[in-house]
């Protein structure tokens, strides 16, 4: 967490000069100490290259070719009010387990349009989606069409 603190640190730093960095130091330590363990719970994932490989190559293209069909499916029902739609609430299932891959499951799902995530239940493994179209009901169906192609690529990059 440091490392990246720094890195944002001098980033922002328009003028790399040796006292700004030296100011990083100990602002990064602060930053560190204050709020690295909100987002870093396991520190020995990030060791894995591999994890990186899956968020890189499999997971951005498909989470921005999901993006990009369900906002043509909205643009679609937007410029055709008379396209019936069926918002509503349903309940899905997730076997992911880890905090961040919840939270990155949930982002995904309400970065596409048309979805939003509503609730999280982590005990019981439960995520409450509002969907603009519900096709259908049933826990099983709606989780295999809303989070089946997220969380077999974040399963293998958080759990």
């Amino acid at each position: 967490m440091f490392f990246v603190a720094f890195i944002v640190w001098c980033l922002l730093d328009w003028v790399p000069d040796w006292q700004h960095l030296i100011i990083g130091v100990p602002v990064s330590i602060f930053v560190t100490f204050m709020i690295g363990d909100l987002f870093i719970t396991r520190p020995h994932v990030l060791i894995h290259p591999s994890r990186y490989w899956y968020f890189f190559v499999y997971y951005l293209p498909m989470f921005l070719w999901e993006c990009f069909k369900a906002n043509l499916d909205v643009a679609y029902r937007v410029l055709h009010p008379q396209l019936p739609i069926c918002p509503g609430i349903v309940k899905v299932k997730t076997k992911l387990t880890t905090d961040t891959a919840l939270t990155f499951l949930a982002n995904s799902i309400t970065l596409t349009p048309g979805t939003m995530s509503v609730d999280i239940d982590k005990d019981n493994g439960i995520l409450y989606i509002h969907w603009i179209d519900v096709k259908t009901k049933d826990v099983e169906s709606a989780t295999r069409i809303i989070v089946d192609r997220f969380e077999k690529v974040l399963k293998k990059i958080f759990d």
